[in-house]
């Protein structure tokens, strides 16, 4: 629901009139402060990976940045990342230090600690937006797509992928896909606090897939 615009009587409101009408606004409207605050994270999110399409990256002062962070956080969106050095989601979205809290692995699986991890940026620095990313050509779900078994810590991987590539009927590019499904799935599932953000319209996850060629994000929901 957008406010009703009213009548231009030719007065510019000063800075601090407009801040105070926005409050009293949102104060009017409980849930619509988080409703604008995901929609901007995800047009955050849309413009800066056009940047990175276009190969217009954005300019910022990397020391000024990082003196900014020294007193806390404040990211704007949860990144589940696969651990691939093609896919850095701070270049992909075109974002500063600081701007995106990521949890990266092989395959962009998740476990009970990458869990905790999104429990803490959603519910203690209020990210409002969580995305789940997979991306073309992945190496760790085509190694699952060709055993179920590997040697040392990666079989670990390749186990925690099969029911992604059993849905995909072996099918790396679509295995891809089911598991950023799958991942959304567990996320509801064994995390109570992102669960309840998201019911309370505080909180909004949606799944992604990187093409490595183009550098386009295609964004979906699965519900």
């Amino acid at each position: 629901m957008k406010p009703k615009q009213t009548e231009n009587l030719g007065i510019e409101p000063s800075a601090k009139q407009t801040q105070k009408m926005k409050k009293d606004f949102m104060m009017r409207h409980p849930g619509l402060d988080a409703n604008l605050r995901i929609q901007e994270a995800f047009d955050k999110l849309k413009s800066g990976n056009q940047r990175f399409m276009q190969g217009k990256l954005s300019q910022w002062n990397v020391a000024e940045r990082r003196k900014e962070l020294v007193s806390g956080q404040s990211p704007f969106a949860m990144i589940v990342d696969c651990a691939d050095s093609r896919t850095t989601p701070e270049f992909v979205f075109d974002a500063r230090l600081g701007d995106l809290f990521i949890v990266r692995k092989a395959g962009n699986y998740l476990e009970p600690g990458d869990l905790g991890s999104l429990e803490y940026a959603a519910e203690h620095l209020k990210v409002p937006l969580l995305v789940v990313m997979g991306h073309q050509s992945c190496g760790a779900i085509k190694a699952a797509c060709g055993s179920s078994t590997a040697e040392g810590n990666l079989g670990a991987v390749v186990k925690a992928l099969q029911p992604a590539v059993q849905a995909a009927n072996k099918d790396p590019e679509k295995a891809a896909l089911e598991n950023v499904k799958l991942q959304i799935q567990k996320i509801r599932q064994e995390s109570q606090t992102i669960r309840k953000l998201e019911q309370e319209g505080k909180l909004m996850i949606v799944g992604a897939y990187y093409v490595l060629e183009s550098g386009e994000v295609k964004f979906f929901t699965e519900s």
